[in-house]
């Protein structure tokens, strides 16, 4: 259902009223007038398939304050301290800002694989993610969720796709052929590293799995062997070669996670 569907335009019982987006999201944050709240009540009541969505983003309002309550309670930088106090209001909600768009990064993203498993990142046998991997764990739960915009270039426009990474990336980058194993191309997009840009291809199987490729230049060494690690749900195979970090991250079976990673490392790799 769509809020253009017609059954969201009135709680189905002959309330002038319309219930909107904007109702179903105050009611979420706890935010919706009194007068509002019984006629919302009943409107979820009567639509299964809006109130699984109001509940997802209760709980996802649960993470976030999780998340941010550390931020809240870290002490005012010095430099700030002795300004008004309105000063130090303004830099925690600068603070809690700035994390906000980081978790969120413009993409309705699932907080719900990586926080869940917070207290067990470090899986039996499994190493935690740190580095390149770890980003591009995150870049994965980013976008990979996102139905309406997941990529900034469409698959429809691959060659051109794949010039603006390779110019903005310095070096050649290529989209991998992946659809043997089932994976088609969605497109993708340009990330900011810690010093420079980063490419992220994406691409989705039949039954609307997706896969990300993460290819970056912030990395040392000439490591080539594969690494696991896992960050929730997300699972990752990633190595370097010839001056590149790649990752290949997807909620998916280990073993076809290898699969994929071991004929990207064979289209990829120099000569």
């Amino acid at each position: 259902m769509t809020m253009d569907d017609p059954r969201l335009q009135s709680v189905g019982t002959g309330q002038p009223a319309p219930i909107t987006e904007a109702d179903l999201h105050a009611y979420a944050d706890g935010q919706l007038a009194p007068a509002r709240l019984a006629q919302v009540e009943q409107f979820l009541a009567e639509h299964p398939a809006q109130d699984a969505r109001v509940r997802a983003w209760q709980e996802q309002n649960a993470l976030l304050r999780g998340l941010l309550d550390p931020v809240h309670a870290e002490p005012v930088p010095l430099r700030l301290s002795t300004r008004p106090a309105r000063t130090a209001v303004a830099w925690r909600s600068l603070a809690a800002g700035v994390l906000i768009a980081a978790v969120s990064a413009g993409a309705a993203w699932s907080l719900r694989g990586m926080v869940e498993a917070g207290a067990a990142r470090t899986l039996a046998g499994t190493p935690a993610l740190t580095g390149f991997a770890q980003r591009a764990a995150i870049a994965h739960a980013v976008y990979s969720p996102d139905k309406r915009r997941p990529v900034e270039v469409g698959a429809d426009q691959e060659q051109a796709l794949v010039a603006w990474l390779t110019r903005r990336m310095g070096a050649e980058v290529r989209a991998p052929a992946l659809a043997p194993l089932g994976y088609a191309l969605i497109g993708g997009r340009l990330l900011p590293g810690e010093k420079g840009p980063v490419a992220q291809f994406m691409y989705g199987a039949e039954d609307g799995r997706r896969l990300t490729l993460y290819v970056t230049r912030e990395v040392a060494g000439a490591d080539t062997a594969f690494r696991f690690g896992q960050d929730g749900a997300v699972k990752v195979f990633y190595w370097v070669e010839n001056g590149f970090g790649y990752a290949i991250s997807a909620d998916a079976d280990r073993a076809a996670l290898m699969e994929v990673s071991e004929e990207v490392y064979r289209q990829l790799k120099p000569g």
